[in-house]
């Protein structure tokens, strides 16, 4: 390798490092933003939850034609279960952020996260 090729081959690893360490340590939100978590059935209200006042976990069962329970912990929420043919919903895991959204088709159940 020639110089130049060393020089260009450090100013790209340490451009790729420091990228890294902002994701790493960029705070994805602020601590005193309140995520709200809106569960939605047919286009009905089911619940808001405030999931940063969530004291302790507890779950939530939807009726419907699939049975589902949602997961309520501090901070985050999940389906927790369904029978639903492809448990999507259950797949898309813990909704900690506003923007995060998980929804199963077959129930028209619809969770959401709101700041």
């Amino acid at each position: 390798m020639k110089r130049n090729d060393i020089i260009l081959t450090m100013i790209i690893i340490l451009a790729v490092i420091a990228t890294w360490g902002c994701l790493k340590w960029h705070p994805g939100r602020a601590e005193n933003t309140h995520c709200i978590a809106t569960i939605t059935q047919n286009h009905k209200l089911i619940e808001r939850i405030d999931l940063n006042t969530v004291s302790e976990a507890r779950e939530i069962i939807l009726p419907g034609k699939y049975h589902e329970i949602i997961q309520v912990e501090k901070g985050r929420i999940r389906f927790k279960e369904a029978n639903c043919p492809d448990k999507i919903c259950v797949k898309a895991g813990w909704l900690e952020k506003p923007g995060d959204i998980a929804v199963c088709l077959p129930n028209k159940a619809v969770i959401k996260i709101e700041d």
